[in-house]
């Protein structure tokens, strides 16, 4: 790959995608609040989205955490704590499983939506476009693991560590830490941008709006309950 690719794809492309991300999210809250939802099919049919959103929400959320984690976290504080073959050994076996049980539960998803008659006529083409793009995304990762045992020593890790952190630092000429790395690793890295620059005209927007709070929040919940009200008793005037 020439230079000036490799420049633009890995050293320009990462901060047009996340500055479209940003940008395009704060213009859909400003102009398409009631377009800001995930789009749940639970209505349509409950059968077997429990069991394939449990499995994706847990498995994507604990192999984003591993990622910010892994990478970002600070130098001294990784060579404190493990070596680079130990910190690459760990995130093979967290990721890999991770990763198994994400792809599983999306699959399920996936099946679900494409096989199931009412859904697939309420799902958009944007729809099934941003789960494909996911299920290919952990495809990559999990192809990352084996290629990952053939370099065990933590060389290669460490050099994908330092263009993930110089991304985020806007160091220049960060792409070239990418040069004669494997390409599975440089396709993971495009589509992962990729999710990001298509993701404020996704479903995947309602990322922004993870409950949080809700563990902490204060205050009283308002149920309704299906019991029928009980009748009205009318007071005697004497």
């Amino acid at each position: 790959m020439s230079s000036w690719i490799n420049t633009a794809l890995f050293g320009v492309y990462p901060y047009v995608c996340l500055a479209v991300l940003l940008v395009g999210s704060l213009i859909r809250f400003d102009h398409g609040a009631y377009t800001w939802k995930s789009d749940s099919s639970q209505l349509l049919r409950r059968k077997r989205l429990r069991l394939g959103s449990n499995l994706f929400h847990y498995g994507v959320l604990t192999v984003v955490g591993g990622h910010f984690v892994g990478f970002l976290m600070p130098d001294w504080a990784v060579s404190w704590l493990i070596s680079p073959a130990q910190h690459e050994l760990l995130a093979m076996a967290v990721g890999g499983l991770a990763g198994i049980i994400a792809i599983i539960g999306l699959s399920v998803l996936i099946h679900r939506r494409l096989t199931d008659t009412r859904i697939r006529a309420t799902s958009r083409k944007r729809d099934i476009a941003i789960v494909l793009m996911l299920w290919c995304q952990l495809a990559l990762g999990l192809l990352t693991v084996p290629v990952s045992a053939l370099h065990m020593s933590g060389g290669l890790f460490e050099q994908l560590v330092g263009y993930v952190k110089g991304v985020v630092t806007f160091q220049p000429d960060v792409a070239q830490l990418l040069v004669g790395t494997p390409l599975v690793y440089r396709l993971h890295i495009l589509l992962g941008f990729t999710i990001f620059l298509v993701s404020p005209f996704t479903r995947m927007v309602h990322v922004w709006s993870a409950p949080v709070w809700y563990l902490g929040r204060r205050g009283y919940q308002i149920v309704r309950t299906r019991r029928p009200a009980p009748a009205l008793v009318r007071e005697r005037r004497p």
